[in-house]
């Protein structure tokens, strides 16, 4: 018993696979799942009141209040806020009121609230609401490009042109479009001694 002895397994190329790389793939993935839907069930808890119409209209008083005093505290930073839990509880009881029964997404709401013009609070909230997704997914795409980037010319990149590599990256779309041939002959014409470079 005093002895340690160490024994290696032979393992079959399947089984070696089946352990090294799809069982810790399996684990990724399903670690990643439950991850994204414990956010989106934070979002529903935090959002989920101004989703639809229906579900707005549903809520009672007493409900709708809780609901707006807790979006004021999730969006509050020291003594700064984004909007007043009582207020928008205000807006929102006049909203259902006068609202068409018709505006059933989010986004229809926010654009009559933007016609009405009159109700700050709940736009900011709406607005809040629709943009949260948004930059969730920009943010996964900003550090997947990251992780391309920074695999590649690890050793020699410094932060300013890792930033630069990045934003390059991202807008891919945007670059694709830039005349260079312009923009080196507007940067030739500034001083007369870069004329050489054209």
């Amino acid at each position: 018993f005093d002895e340690n002895i160490n024994v290696d397994i032979e393992q079959s190329p399947e089984e070696s696979f089946r352990i090294n790389y799809f069982l810790y793939l399996v684990d990724q993935a399903i670690f990643s799942l439950k991850h994204r839907f414990e956010q989106f069930q934070l979002y529903e808890n935090n959002f989920g009141f101004l989703f639809d119409f229906k579900t707005l209209i549903s809520l009672d008083e007493e409900s709708l209040k809780k609901f707006c005093l807790n979006l004021q505290n999730i969006l509050t930073n020291g003594n700064h806020y984004d909007l007043d839990g009582i207020d928008l509880f205000s807006e929102l009881k006049v909203l259902k009121a006068i609202m068409p029964k018709e505006n059933n997404t989010a986004i229809d709401i926010l654009n009559y609230i933007n016609e009405m013009n009159c109700y700050p609070n709940t736009s900011i909230a709406y607005r809040i609401l629709l943009t949260i997704p948004v930059t969730v997914a920009s943010a996964e795409r900003s550090f997947s490009k990251l992780k391309l980037l920074k695999s590649y010319l690890r050793s020699t990149m410094l932060q300013e042109r890792l930033n630069g590599l990045a934003m390059l990256s991202i807008e891919e779309e945007l670059l694709s479009n830039i005349d260079y041939k312009e923009i080196i002959k507007n940067f030739a014409l500034q001083n007369i001694r870069r004329l050489i470079f054209q």
